[in-house]
């Protein structure tokens, strides 16, 4: 796949996930965060504003990047993509 395709791919899978209304169980909404973050160049969790209360949530999203770190950029993209088709219907 072409780096201009795959992008445009990637773009309209994160459109889809973004404009879904569907809810998703906590484990494969760590699976889209992190395959979306390595596939940005962006691994680091974000800051949290109230870190009393979601210590754990951040714990499960660095867990969650430290499982595909291994992965290059086009690799996430291309895991990104296959799971928003799984998951989200057109």
């Amino acid at each position: 796949m072409m780096d201009k395709e795959l992008d445009h791919e990637f773009k309209e899978a994160f459109k889809r996930a973004s404009e879904t209304s569907l809810r998703f169980p906590p484990d494969l909404m760590l699976h889209f965060y992190a395959y979306y973050k390595r596939a940005t160049g962006d691994n680091t969790p974000h800051q949290l504003e109230n870190l009393d209360e979601t210590q754990l949530v951040g714990a499960f999203k660095m867990n969650a990047l430290f499982q595909v770190k291994h992965l290059s950029q086009d690799e996430a993209k291309k895991k990104y993509i296959s799971l928003v088709n799984k998951h989200i219907p057109k």
